[in-house]
């Protein structure tokens, strides 16, 4: 692909935006950005671009802008907005950063994708990899942008890439070597018109790819599975069900590698991640790993050490007994539901943000097994009060710091108080992230505070 010349426009300016036009300007492009953001909102970013050569509209997305592009990339998570689909009816080629990217790129990509379990498996991926000798980038979603790696990307590069449902919608050429499906389960419902659009966009990771291509897929998982026979491909299975080949199983207590011969890997007691849906992400990381040469004795290392990512199952602290679980990034109801049975304790259950169209009667299941009391919070506490209505006892508060000590009050030594939302933070919070700091600050701070009696 020629950029030289093009009028190219970045549909928001975040740090994939930004990405976009450093790479687009390397390269020649004419680049504008439209940004929904007011210009009061960005600062300095406005003029800093501008003075780059980028031309910035700020506050509004100008039809006439994507009318008159060459090529549009929008940022992951822009919705199908009325001007892209404008400008799509009008011929204008639309495509992904990480479409973009694959057209320069030089090495190989491993795309990790599912509804649940990306950042973890992604990251403990690239560990075991660089720990296993290989010249291995974490990107994507959780880390660099892929189009940031094209300039200085060699023959011998692996880049480990987390791919969202947005990023694939907008692919066409994109394929990587070894494809991981984690699982399926409904979510991004507020950006996808459909489950079955949200399956069809997560889809196109497996069916891209070609004979010699490898897909990683979750046996036990039937929508994943059924991709099996999408293609040429060459499928390697992960399951905690049963024994499966090639591929990694749980046998016991052992996460067991099979390829011809059976291999015990490592006994789930050493393993510090909790939680039995870390395991399936184990099993996949190991796969990445065994496909690509590296000895069971040096997978297993990484997998010892790694003790996961903030804000996914996180233990933040034990007060006088009482254990508190930062699970901000569970944002549908399926994360929400295997975090719930990684315990088998008690729990008083925060719940609640902003709905993203998830079926929250699949909650009443885990929770009438495993929670004692549920603290809403949000735009969804209603919705999910009545679905949840009957089970367990239900409390409202109205932030976060609230529900940490409302649920402190509520517990006793050995239960645990865990967040896990099942929604996303946008009613309150920038991000999942920031949810996770004030649940974290709020607890540490509950901490400090001696001889605190509960009420």
């Amino acid at each position: 692909m020629n950029l030289e010349g093009k009028r190219v426009l970045v549909v928001g300016l975040g740090s994939t935006g930004e990405a976009l036009c450093n790479f687009l300007l390397h390269h020649g492009a004419r680049v504008k950005v439209s940004e929904k953001k007011k210009p009061e909102e960005m600062g300095q970013k406005i003029s800093s671009w501008e003075e780059k050569g980028v031309a910035v509209e700020a506050g509004t997305h100008d039809q006439k802008s994507f009318m008159e592009a060459d090529l549009i990339v929008p940022s992951p998570g822009v919705p199908w907005l009325p001007e892209l689909k404008a400008a799509r009816a009008n011929g204008v080629k639309i495509i992904s950063e990480i479409e973009l990217a694959y057209k320069f790129l030089k090495g190989k990509i491993v795309g990790i994708t599912g509804s649940n379990g990306k950042s973890t498996t992604a990251t403990l991926t690239q560990k075991i990899l660089e720990e296993g000798g290989l010249k291995t980038y974490l990107a994507g979603n959780i880390g660099t942008p892929l189009i940031s790696f094209v300039d200085n990307s060699e023959d011998d590069h692996i880049y480990v890439t987390e791919i969202s449902s947005f990023q694939l919608v907008h692919i066409e050429e994109f394929r990587v070597s070894i494809s991981v499906l984690l699982n399926i389960s409904p979510d991004h419902l507020d950006w996808h018109p459909s489950f079955a659009d949200y399956y069809e966009a997560k889809k196109k990771l497996i069916v891209s790819q070609r004979e010699h291509d490898i897909a990683i897929l979750n046996r036990d998982d039937p929508l994943v599975w059924a991709l099996k026979e999408e293609g040429e491909f060459q499928v390697y299975a992960f399951s905690r069900n049963g024994k499966v080949s090639p591929g990694c199983f749980l046998n016991g207590d052992w996460i067991v590698l099979s390829n011809k011969e059976e291999e015990k890997l490592i006994k789930t007691s050493v393993i510090p991640l909790l939680g039995i849906h870390n395991q399936e992400n184990i099993m996949a990381s190991a796969l990445v790993g065994h496909i690509l040469g590296i000895p069971p004795s040096r997978i297993k290392e990484p997998i010892k050490n790694f003790r996961g990512l903030e804000h996914r199952l996180e233990k933040v602290a034990t007060i006088r007994g009482v254990d508190f679980y930062d699970d901000s990034k569970a944002t549908n109801v399926d994360a929400t539901s295997k975090s719930i049975q990684s315990f088998d304790r008690k729990i008083i259950l925060i719940l609640g943000g902003r709905d993203k169209g998830g079926d929250f009667k699949k909650l009443r299941k885990p929770v009438k097994e495993n929670v004692k009391r549920i603290i809403l919070l949000g735009e969804a506490r209603e919705k999910i009060r009545t679905t949840l209505k009957g089970i367990v006892p239900m409390e409202t508060v109205s932030s976060i710091e609230e529900a940490v000590r409302l649920g402190y009050s509520r517990a006793k030594p050995r239960e645990v108080v865990l967040l896990a939302p099942a929604c996303t933070s946008f009613d309150m919070f920038q991000n999942f992230e920031e949810r996770g700091k004030v649940f974290k600050r709020e607890v540490l701070s509950l901490e400090k505070e001696p001889g605190k009696e509960r009420p």
